[in-house]
């Protein structure tokens, strides 16, 4: 299985679209617990329409992430470094998928001058983020029916200068 990650184009929105809203209801329980008013204001932005305003979004920077030709991941991130979406299709998690796309973004923030990535996780992918090098920020959130973790990780090149 090859996992090739490239930059998100505006016909890849209807495909995040199915991406996003599998992996939020499927996989992130732990966050929404089932209950419909969380999960439908966590969905709510999540429209071909929005997701294509973000694409476009001068100041965004967005992946697809393939298998076979099939669209199994969709992240975004701002070229300041804010980690936004970093998704994969239920059945391609723990595939590597959303390492590729974390990859992605952190060549980019890299290249950028970005001295470091930010992000609030959800529960459930909190495990990932630490498992990748980020470190929680600060204290918890809870907002919207659910807690979320500030999380940061420095890019290389800033921690290259420092030692």
């Amino acid at each position: 299985m090859g996992i090739h990650v490239r930059t998100a184009t505006l016909h890849d929105a209807a495909a995040a679209c199915v991406v996003l809203y599998r992996s939020i209801t499927e996989c992130c329980t732990a966050d929404h617990g089932g209950d419909v008013a969380v999960l439908q204001a966590w969905l709510g932005n999540k429209t071909p329409e929005h997701i294509g305003r973000w694409i476009q979004h001068p100041h965004n920077l967005s992946f697809a992430a393939e298998v076979d030709g099939q669209r199994v991941g969709f992240a975004l991130s701002t070229t300041g470094g804010e980690v936004l979406l970093c998704y994969a299709l239920p059945e391609h998690r723990f595939t590597g998928v959303g390492k590729a796309m974390l990859a992605a973004m952190e060549a980019h923030a890299r290249a950028d001058g970005v001295d470091a990535l930010r992000l609030d996780s959800t529960r459930t992918a909190r495990a990932f983020y630490l498992r990748h090098g980020f470190v929680e920020s600060a204290a918890p959130i809870s907002a919207w029916g659910m807690t979320s973790y500030p999380m940061v990780k420095m890019c290389s090149h800033s921690e290259a200068a420092v030692a």
